[in-house]
């Protein structure tokens, strides 16, 4: 990622993110909204910090950071933009000496996965509509909007539909949501806001004695953690204590049964043939310049180069099996400990 950043600031590449700081996958392997808002600002302060370390400037690459958050349905998520802001500013400005375009925290948000459900799938909808709606009243600068039967299958064409129209019905067509901020100054919001911003920073005390995230992450803090929420959440679930409407309650008077798929939507054999014979063609079109590509981006690797530059020029001429497979011979493949 360092590599990346630096190519970034070499090329002078604007108005484009060199990184996505991602909490959506913590908060979808089981993280509550307090844990997924930490672990993924400690993220991006580490990547502030290793960038730092190679002489990078503050200025030159925070405007290129971006965020990437999960949107549920429990109260903190109504705040998790505005906590998120809050800190990023004041940690870039004291902590840092950035400038106020660097200060800025900007963060895309997906409606939660995890609260799709395979039973009443038209219900999940109305799941998603309220999160877009905490999405959009705090500020969001993106958002996605999941499609209801996503947990059953991939999105068909008229459910995609139904959940971009959600974000359109929001924007266009509901009142309070053409004012900036409209929640401001309501007691919850702003209570809410201080409540997380404290449980936020006392979990950044405790990954601070872990050694920081890369000591966190050695101990596997993050992962324990995100598994004890997780197991939590599903025990809640099961014991009907966190009641979820046609899944542990209210159910139909067919006992809402899980619900199996109309659709399937899958690759045709044709469709797989015709990529197979494009990435034949294109090795053997490039088999002369692959080769070269391939021994420099080695190079680069052994030589502690930066590997982004090499690979942008790699990838004119070589697959991406080709692309891992050079790098395996040479760096290992990874293997995790349990």
């Amino acid at each position: 990622m360092g590599d990346v950043q630096q190519y970034f600031i070499d090329k002078k590449v604007r108005n484009f993110y060199s990184v996505s700081i991602s909490g959506y996958h913590i908060a979808e392997a089981g993280a509550n909204p307090i844990s997924q808002l930490a672990f993924t600002l400690a993220n991006g302060f580490t990547y502030v910090e290793y960038y730092l370390s190679r002489g990078m400037d503050i200025n030159a690459f925070a405007p290129n950071l971006s965020f990437f958050f999960s949107n549920g349905m429990d109260p903190e998520y109504a705040v998790m933009g505005r906590v998120a802001r809050r800190l990023w500013a004041k940690a870039l400005k004291h902590r840092y000496g950035a400038d106020e375009r660097s200060q800025m925290l900007k963060y895309h948000i997906q409606t939660s996965g995890r609260s799709l459900h395979a039973q009443e799938i038209d219900f999940n909808d109305i799941r998603t509509t309220l999160q877009a709606l905490y999405a959009i009243y705090d500020n969001c600068n993106s958002l996605h909007t999941n499609a209801y039967d996503e947990a059953i299958t991939t999105p068909t064409e008229e459910s995609v539909r139904r959940a971009m129209a959600i974000q359109l019905i929001i924007n266009k067509e509901l009142g309070l949501a053409k004012n900036e901020n409209p929640l401001q100054g309501s007691f919850i919001i702003e209570e809410l806001t201080d409540l997380v911003e404290e449980a936020v920073l006392t979990e950044f005390d405790r990954i601070t004695e872990r050694g920081g995230v890369l000591g966190a992450m050695e101990t596997m803090y993050q992962r324990s953690r995100i598994q004890e929420e997780s197991l939590y959440y599903e025990t809640l679930k099961h014991t009907g204590e966190y009641p979820i409407i046609g899944v542990n309650t209210f159910l139909s008077s067919k006992g809402s049964p899980t619900i199996l798929p109309k659709e399937v939507i899958r690759a045709t054999e044709e469709e797989k043939e015709a990529q197979i014979a494009t990435v034949e063609n294109l090795k053997a079109a490039y088999a002369a310049e692959s080769r070269k590509a391939l021994r420099n981006l080695q190079e680069a690797a052994i030589k502690n180069e930066n590997m982004f530059a090499v690979l942008m020029e790699a990838t004119k001429y070589c697959s991406l099996g080709q692309l891992t497979a050079a790098m395996f011979e040479v760096g290992g493949q990874y293997r995790r400990n349990m």
